[in-house]
């Protein structure tokens, strides 16, 4: 199903980035001075601290809102709105109720003058397969579960065969079995079509299974602390990886870099991590 002729696209470089909201009588910095790149025909997860601003960033990628200052470009085009070249992946379900899963799953390419072409249709079946809802194509989504809409979703969005992937906590809400279940689905998917992602998490397992590399971000206003590859040999299982040492070594630096940016986001300033540290390892000792 591998459908990037071997040459992938959706290539983004983010170069000095801000983003200031206005609150009526105070300003809000969420983003300030953040460049990354996300290699084409790659999987790229953002973590970082809950509200730190990920979700942000994420929509200035899709083109759904503008930076303050700082520029993005995909594939070497500046990004001046949204466009075909890239899709987005709410962490709120967005299937329409009054379609069946083939509906839903055909949307995009049904709204190409025409209509859907073979190309799209065939493409369509072939994810639908891959995730197990070829059985369900006559269901509505009320007849699914959670984790059965958050495949479809995954298959209408792919359906549009997209440069750039962005997913923004896709699984978060879904019990611990079905979200080990989505991560392995998706992880599955990504194997076979290859298409740059931007994944968003707040779980450093679920980036270990999922990532090429991992960007951790700071506490707000927003930047890279620190990019850490994942050279752990494809497919991966989540099994395998509880007992893959260099799998716990890349988990460890990750927490280490993770940490003090989770405690700005809880008020602590630097200096009272330590302590915090040490109070947390009594607690867990007694």
């Amino acid at each position: 199903m591998r459908d990037l002729g071997g040459t992938a696209k959706g290539g983004i470089e983010v170069s000095g980035l801000c983003r200031e909201f206005d609150l009526g009588s105070r300003k809000s910095l969420v983003i300030s001075d953040c460049s990354f790149d996300l290699p084409a025909g790659m999987l790229t997860v953002m973590i970082g601290p809950s509200g730190c601003g990920k979700s942000a960033l994420a929509k200035l990628i899709a083109g759904y809102d503008t930076p303050s200052s700082g520029t993005i470009r995909i594939d070497g085009r500046p990004v001046t709105g949204a466009g075909r070249d890239r899709l987005m992946v709410f962490q709120e379900s967005a299937l329409f109720d009054w379609m069946t899963t083939q509906d839903n799953a055909l949307f995009g390419p049904s709204q190409k003058r025409g209509g859907a072409d073979e190309a799209s249709k065939a493409l369509t079946a072939s994810l639908l397969e891959l995730v197990g809802l070829t059985r369900f194509t006559k269901r509505y989504p009320a007849a699914l579960s959670g984790g059965m809409q958050r495949r479809l979703e995954m298959v209408r969005a792919l359906a549009n065969a997209p440069d750039l992937f962005i997913l923004d906590e896709p699984f978060r809400g879904l019990d611990a079995m079905t979200r080990g279940l989505m991560q392995q689905h998706f992880a599955d998917m990504f194997e076979e079509t290859r298409r740059t992602t931007l994944f968003i998490t707040t779980e450093i397992d679920e980036a270990l299974l999922l990532a090429d590399r991992i960007l951790i971000m700071t506490n707000k206003p927003m930047s890279v602390a620190a990019e850490i590859i994942v050279d752990l040999p494809r497919p991966r299982k989540q099994y395998e990886l509880l007992r893959n040492e260099h799998a716990a070594a890349i988990r460890n630096r990750a927490l280490e870099l993770l940490f003090p940016e989770a405690m700005k986001s809880f008020g602590y300033s630097e200096g009272s991590e330590d302590r915090t540290a040490r109070q947390v390892n009594v607690s867990v000792r007694s």
